[in-house]
C-alpha cells in the first residue's frame, strides 16, 4: 500500500503576474514533530539559504525534562525554532519554521503558527508517541497537516497502517516516508502537503459550493 494519500484535485489557476517591482508573495509552513524527531535537519536540508537555528547544548540540568531513550546521541536542541527559505520562482517565496520540541516551549508555537498554510508532522518511529501533541495542535486548530515518518538508521520500519492508527490518523491525511538529511526526500514531503492544502482547498470549495457543512 502506497503512503501518501492522494487525491484528483484539479491544478490552480496560473498566478496573476504582479507588477514590476512588487514583492514576490511569500508562503509559510511548519515543520513540527517531537523531541529529536529530525526537524533542524529537515529545515537545514531543503533550505536554500544557510538556515537560521536556535539551537544550544543539552545540559544535565534539562535531563529531567528531555528524556533521551531512544535518541541517546542527541547533544543540541531548538530552543526557539529554525528558519530556512525555498524560491519556488520569482513570484513566489517559501518560508520554513521549525518548531521546537520540548513541551516547556510550546508556547511558542501559537505565534509560528500564525499565517501557516499547513504544516509537516516529522514522526520518528523510535518514539511515535512523541508526534501525538503536533498532531492534536494542527487538528485542533484546523491546519492542514501531513505526517512524514523520518526513518532513521536502525529504527523499526512501519507500514502506513500501522503509523495511521497507532497515531490516531484519519483516512484523509497522508502519511509519508521521508529521510530528513536528504533535500530530495525533503522537498517530497513538502510536495505531499502542498497536494494535501489543494485537496482541503477544493473539498472546502465543492462543499460551499453544494451547501453542506465541510
Amino acid at each position: 500500500m502506497a503512503y501518501v494519500n492522494d487525491c484528483d484535485a484539479p491544478a490552480p489557476a496560473p498566478a496573476q503576474v504582479p507588477a514590476a517591482g512588487a514583492p514576490p508573495a511569500t508562503l509559510k509552513i511548519l515543520v513540527a514533530g517531537g523531541f529529536g524527531a529530525g526537524k533542524t535537519t529537515f529545515v537545514g536540508a531543503v533550505s536554500e539559504i544557510e538556515p537560521l537555528s536556535t539551537e544550544e547544548l543539552l545540559s544535565g540540568l534539562g535531563a529531567g525534562f528531555d528524556p533521551l531513550h531512544g535518541v541517546q546521541e542527541k547533544t543540541t536542541t531548538t530552543v526557539a525554532l529554525d528558519f530556512g527559505r525555498i524560491t519556488l520562482d520569482e513570484r513566489h517565496v517559501l518560508y520554513l519554521f521549525g518548531t521546537p520540541g520540548q513541551h516547556r516551549f510550546w508556547f511558542l508555537w501559537e505565534e509560528l503558527c500564525a499565517g501557516a498554510l499547513g504544516a509537516v508532522v516529522l514522526a520518528d518511529t523510535r518514539r511515535l508517541d512523541d508526534c501525538f501533541p503536533a498532531v492534536d495542535f494542527f487538528e485542533r486548530r484546523g491546519i492542514g497537516f501531513i505526517v512524514a515518518v523520518n526513518e532513521f538508521d536502525g529504527g523499526h520500519r512501519y507500514g502506513p497502517d500501522e503509523v495511521r492508527e497507532a497515531v490516531g490518523l484519519g483516512p484523509e491525511v497522508p502519511v509519508v516516508r521521508c529521510d530528513a538529511r536528504l533535500a530530495s526526500s525533503g522537498t517530497g514531503a513538502l510536495a505531499a502537503l502542498v497536494r494535501h492544502l489543494l485537496c482541503m482547498s477544493t473539498f472546502s470549495s465543492s462543499s460551499s459550493e453544494s451547501g453542506e457543512p465541510p
